[in-house]
């Protein structure tokens, strides 16, 4: 038998990690964040959901875990995205947490799109707790931290000299201000007393001399920043993305620091790699506006197989998202994996069943006791042209196979997305409506072939398998050729050449209203 090691998902990997490097204890902190700086697309929430999905491996291990996540709103505001339209320029400079919402349905900038991501992670069993960087800072929550990193400017500036092309200044100091008057970081520290008190000026013209224990406008530059929020929150394990995670890069220095500085070893790295928007090509990003969010996700795709995204692929792996008819496949192989996990299919092997088991437990929400109902996504957005969006209809179609609340919540949640999928995604080929009256041309040999099919629809009950069968000898009856035949069918019934399996179809129309439309040739 395969043993269990040698699969072992990644993400019970980095928990096995965690647990090796900071011992064996009852808890542990995984952290995450970002700067709201723009709309926090889904590429970003690979960062949040990488995390979630080691809390997860270490909760199965009997750990309790603080997951943390911090929006990094006290960042300055660099630049406007492609995606606002509103001349913002005026702001930059200025922390996020202070820029106006342009969106006018928020106090910030910030808040607009942290409320908007934070409203969308439960959906998919994400719930960190938030930590709001413009408030620690801002309640001068790190003033003893600061002080220290002050006091250990040149270990820093060390480190951070030994990563950069040119040398930091000889009076650099790690500390940002944020001007008390025209709120921007455009400011020079001009004289530290080696504890609380800074003295700056800005460009606005404004000079003060601050105790940064009381008035909250100083920040640790980002490569400070991080290793001092390691120590401030005990972190045992954060990810990276591929630019910060770069020899040299921030993810270097950070852990150098973290250690050096303040003696703490640094988390347990994951390197996370791009999520590609199919069809345009590149990183999502969104200052360059080309992005999609976790909730437009959840439009198409269920929050067990936006879950089933990340568990089944490795973090450094790059991967597509994707609305064409790879939507499709992706329901389809989601259903499989449930399928192996409940062996109501066999896997290939032991390897594969461990392997597949471990995806689904980490992908689904909730893990029903026996294998639900599947409903075919690719049928579903059939039913709903049939049906005319009547969902009733749809839910009395599978009456037969609903026998547990999470069969009835699968099924309206897989048939909305259905929906969505064929109003905004769906090419032609896959749209159609039933025709109420017939106004196509027919020969003589499709009027034949097709009045047959009428009178064995009247005299018999057929299977799908029956049905198709029948298809043939009809064609061979009525001397027609096959496509021909099914062409003249698709016309009548949709004014289509092509469309939805032909048996499976009429059967899913009933035989009243097939028969009725085959009155009117």
């Amino acid at each position: 038998m395969q043993k269990e090691t040698e699969v072992k998902h990644w993400a019970d990997q980095c928990a096995d990690e965690v647990i090796a490097k900071f011992g064996d204890k009852k808890s542990y902190v995984c952290a995450t964040g970002i700067s709201p700086s723009g709309t926090v697309h889904f590429g970003n929430f690979r960062e949040t959901i990488t995390t979630d999905l080691v809390v997860k491996a270490l909760e199965s291990k009997g750990k309790k875990v603080h997951f943390v996540y911090s929006w990094d709103d006290y960042d300055r505001f660099r630049k406007v995205p492609a995606n606002i339209k509103e001349n913002m320029d005026e702001f930059i400079g200025m922390p996020v947490s202070q820029v106006k919402d342009p969106f006018k349905c928020h106090s910030s900038y910030a808040e607009h799109f942290e409320k908007e991501y934070e409203k969308n992670l439960p959906m998919v069993s994400v719930r960190p707790k938030f930590i709001y960087q413009n408030e620690k800072y801002g309640n001068c929550g790190y003033a003893e931290d600061i002080k220290f990193a002050l006091g250990n400017k040149e270990k820093i500036k060390t480190v951070l000299d030994e990563h950069r092309k040119e040398p930091l200044e000889k009076d650099w100091l790690p500390l940002t201000v944020y001007c008390e008057k025209c709120k921007k970081d455009l400011t020079k520290i001009t004289d530290y007393d080696g504890k609380y008190s800074i003295t700056y000026e800005c460009e606005c013209g404004y000079k003060d001399t601050v105790d940064f224990r009381k008035k909250g406008i100083v920040k640790l530059p980002w490569r400070v920043d991080w290793p001092m929020r390691w120590n401030y929150e005990k972190v045992e394990f954060e990810p990276a993305g591929k630019e910060h995670s770069t020899p040299g890069g921030s993810r270097t220095t950070a852990n150098i620091i973290v250690k050096e500085v303040w003696n703490r070893e640094p988390p347990v790295h994951k390197m996370y790699d791009f999520i590609i928007l199919k069809g345009q090509g590149g990183k999502m990003s969104g200052s360059l506006g080309n992005v999609i969010t976790l909730r437009e996700v959840l439009e198409i795709y269920e929050p067990d197989i936006v879950r089933y995204f990340f568990a089944g692929t490795r973090p450094n792996t790059e991967f597509f998202v994707s609305f064409d008819l790879d939507v499709l496949k992706v329901y389809e192989d989601f259903d499989k994996c449930e399928r192996i996990y409940f062996k109501t299919e066999k896997a290939n092997e032991e390897k594969d069943y461990i392997k597949q088991k471990r995806i689904y437990e980490l992908s689904a929400i909730e893990i029903p006791k026996k294998q639900p109902i599947q409903p075919i996504f690719r049928h579903l957005v059939n039913l709903i042209q049939i049906y005319e969006n009547d969902f009733s209809k749809i839910g009395e179609y599978y009456k037969k196979e609903l026998k547990t609340d999470f069969d009835r919540e699968r099924l309206k949640q897989r048939t909305e997305r259905a929906k969505n999928w064929l109003d905004k995604y769906a090419l032609d080929d896959y749209k159609f409506k039933v025709q109420e009256e017939v106004k196509v041309e027919l020969n003589e040999k499709e009027k034949k072939a097709l009045l047959l099919l009428k009178e064995k629809l009247e005299k018999n009950k057929y299977t799908e398998q029956k049905l198709f069968e029948e298809f043939y000898s009809i064609c061979k009856e009525a001397d027609i050729k096959n496509t021909d035949f099914f062409k003249a069918a698709y016309k009548v019934l949709i004014n289509k050449e092509r469309g939805p399996k032909l048996a499976n179809f009429i059967l899913t129309l009933g035989k009243e209203r097939v028969v009725g439309l085959l009155n009117k040739i």
